[in-house]
């Protein structure tokens, strides 16, 4: 399953997701660089900004102290289009490490987002997945001049109507005086703070929910952030009370024509069709119900309700709707999926490719991580390994290899 990636709705650093490497990654932050046409450029789009009612001083501040971002260029013209499958992306969204990072933060921000879910109606565990997809829980909310970015980006022009409507919300922000230039950091594209709000977003959803005055999504207190995400799905639809979706156990009878997310009916039809919540428990009832069999009969199931949507319009990529309910799941206490997937291309199950991870980096191969997800790093490892051992150099992983290191 392809990952698609997000309609420009809140964070465009959920490319970075896209890749399974949840977040705006850690690194230096991008400097600014000469270019003569920028900076005529920049002239040539404040009286815009101007006539968008954005005060002289903002635009002396912010928009006259904007730099030109090369490296912002190069990731925007760079990006990869990722098609991990949906059992790497859960490996990785909901890992044990996620987890368990996931709950702490929800016992030490309890009384908030208690609050947030009484005042919102979207339960603490769904907030706090997004949070911790989006930024690791805080940890990568990115580095980079938010004006600067989005300046470059409209000058750039590939897409620079959208980012020039995005750089007028920008400096409106600072306009209202919600943060300083200086503070005003995100992501390359523009996304900002705990939950990857970029601005337009910000301008229309975002909340002062401690009540200092500033809608400030970049405090180390996540308390806005978080309350800006709840409102955010209210206003999208989310019902309290209702699963986003569930585990399914399909019977052997099941048609799996049956099965998509435009293939909507009643849980009682489902349930009269044979198909029970992984547990053998009947489906709630919860509304227009889809099946999604991912994997077909070999791999999980689920069960997706009118919640399940709602995430879409936060990120409108399956997998990470999934990898969100999947998520808040966790970190309220529920059990990892009851049913792997089958083995990959390579012949190869999930475990087994953790189990190569260990392997190879007890070899001294490092892999830097052992969730199962072969990725740039892992596929180096391999090669390393392999050109030592004077074996074919192919960075595949097979369970030949792994036969070999065991």
């Amino acid at each position: 399953m392809t990952i698609a990636r997000r309609p420009f709705l809140l964070g465009l650093a959920a490319m970075a997701l896209s890749a399974c490497n949840v977040g705006p990654g850690p690194g230096t932050a991008p400097r600014a660089v000469a270019n003569p046409a920028f900076d005529a450029w920049r002239r040539s789009f404040r009286p815009r900004a101007a006539a968008a009612g954005i005060s002289a001083a903002t635009l002396d501040r912010a928009l006259g102290r904007a730099g030109y971002l090369p490296e912002v260029i190069e990731k925007d013209r760079n990006q990869t289009e990722f098609t991990r499958s949906l059992e790497d992306y859960l490996a990785i969204a909901a890992s044990d490490e996620r987890v368990a990072t996931g709950r702490a933060m929800l016992a030490r921000h309890a009384r908030s987002l208690a609050a947030i879910e009484a005042r919102y109606g979207v339960e603490a565990p769904v907030v706090a997945a997004i949070w911790g997809l989006e930024s690791r829980y805080g940890a990568r909310r990115g580095d980079i001049p938010v004006v600067s970015a989005l300046a470059t980006l409209a000058f750039d022009g590939r897409r620079g109507r959208f980012f020039e409507g995005q750089l007028i919300a920008a400096l409106k922000i600072l306009d209202r005086g919600d943060i300083t230039p200086a503070r005003m950091t995100g992501s390359w594209a523009g996304a900002m703070g705990h939950t990857q709000f970029i601005p337009t977003s910000y301008l229309a959803y975002a909340v002062d929910f401690d009540g200092d005055g500033r809608r400030d999504i970049w405090s180390e207190d996540p308390t806005d952030a978080l309350a800006s995400t709840a409102a955010y799905l209210q206003r999208s639809g989310w019902r309290h009370g209702q699963p986003w979706g569930n585990e399914v156990r399909l019977p052997e009878t099941l048609d799996l024509a049956r099965t998509g997310r435009g293939r909507t009916q009643e849980a009682s039809a489902w349930s009269a069709l044979g198909v029970t919540r992984a547990d053998g428990r009947p489906l709630p009832r919860a509304g227009a119900t889809a099946i999604l069999a991912p994997a077909g009969r070999q791999g999980p199931a689920f069960a997706l309700f009118p919640n399940f949507e709602v995430i879409l319009r936060y990120n409108n990529a399956v997998t990470y709707g999934i990898g969100i309910g999947h998520l808040s799941d966790r970190l309220a206490g529920g059990p990892p999926l009851s049913k792997a997937f089958p083995p990959d291309a390579t012949g190869m199950t999930l475990e087994d490719r953790k189990d190569l991870q260990r392997r190879l980096t007890a070899a001294g191969f490092d892999t830097e991580g052992t969730d199962g997800v072969i990725g740039p790093k892992t596929e180096e490892a391999i090669r390393s390994y392999q050109a030592r051992q004077g074996l074919p150099v192919s960075g595949t992983p097979s369970p030949a290899l792994l036969a070999r290191l065991r």
